[in-house]
């Protein structure tokens, strides 16, 4: 994420809405290292490290209140109200 990187707070919003860490991991980025490192390290401490490698998040993160999507949903998009 080049341009503003995402809170802790709106994070976990974010993957509450969206059902979890996994769903935000970018599967296809760039940075196999920091990919590597987030997909493979321990559950308790992969919240700070995606947090830390935010490179590896799905992008964009749209809101729209409670609800939230990462990655491109435009289907999803023009059905919130």
């Amino acid at each position: 994420m080049n341009e503003k990187e995402i809170s802790k707070g709106e994070f976990r919003s974010v993957c509450q809405a969206v059902g979890g860490i996994g769903a935000m991991i970018n599967e296809e980025c760039k940075d196999k290292d920091a990919l590597a490192l987030v997909k493979y390290i321990s559950e308790d401490e992969r919240e700070e490290k995606l947090l830390a490698n935010q490179q590896v998040i799905k992008t964009p993160i749209v809101r729209n209140g409670k609800q939230a999507t990462v990655g491109y949903e435009p289907m999803v998009w023009k059905g919130w109200s």
